[in-house]
């Protein structure tokens, strides 16, 4: 991979709803020196972000990654995301994100048996160098999908939920899929609650149980982010 000095200082990061941006995520790559382009899936063309050099990051939506036929976008963006891991280019997926991988791994990606929404801790995989290690210690994360995957083939799995085995993978040093949201902050959590206040209501979730758990948890989340980031930087060949 790259060496320090010819690391690309530009996180590429596309988005598939306005307000789960890269949160925390963002001040990091900032203190780190590093500079934030956005696209919007479905909206912008997606070349050159999948063709970036350096890291690009591919967030959350609602939608799902069989969903083709009421949103076509997802086709071309599922092919360019083929070529950007036949590559090994750094590429981390959050939600679905980590979905989109899965997927283009050429696992199954389906609707799970039901809906895991709310802050929890994960089963860590002992590995050495764990990239997820500082979730040790019952740091709790953000889960919000009703979607699964199935392992991809050469994937390491990395971490686990009571509900879903398959919360997090890598696939070699390059490429880390994560189901669960880490990125998420306690000042802009609001949005969430906003944003997705019909899929809360329908799966008859507490919205104020949300918040009060985002109130307790988010604080060692974004910590923790940090430490996950910095350890995925310098695996895929970037050190400050």
């Amino acid at each position: 991979m790259n060496t320090t000095n010819a690391f690309p200082k530009t996180i590429y990061a596309i988005q598939h709803l306005a307000f789960e941006d890269l949160g925390s995520l963002e001040d990091v790559f900032y203190q780190l020196g590093f500079r934030v382009r956005y696209f919007e899936a479905g909206v912008d063309d997606l070349t050159a972000a999948f063709a970036h050099d350096g890291l690009t990051i591919i967030l959350g939506g609602p939608i799902g990654v069989y969903e083709t036929e009421d949103y076509p976008f997802l086709k071309d963006e599922i092919a360019l995301l083929k070529q950007r891991l036949a590559a090994d280019k750094p590429t981390l997926g959050i939600c679905l994100g980590a979905q989109l991988i899965a997927h283009a791994l050429g696992a199954k990606v389906y609707a799970g048996h039901q809906k895991e929404i709310g802050w929890g801790p994960l089963s860590l995989s002992l590995r050495p160098n764990q990239v997820l290690s500082a979730l040790l210690n019952n740091i709790h994360v953000l889960h919000w999908h009703g979607d699964t995957f199935d392992l991809p083939e050469n994937a390491v799995l990395l971490a686990s939920s009571e509900i879903y085995t398959n919360q997090a993978f890598e696939v070699g040093n390059n490429i880390l899929a994560l189901q669960f949201h880490i990125e998420t902050t306690e000042e802009n959590f609001e949005k969430w609650l906003i944003g997705h206040t019909c899929e809360l209501r329908n799966a008859k979730i507490s919205i104020p149980k949300l918040r009060e758990q985002n109130i307790e948890y988010a604080p060692a989340l974004e910590q923790a982010a940090f430490e996950i980031i910095q350890k995925f930087l310098k695996k895929i060949g970037y050190s400050a």
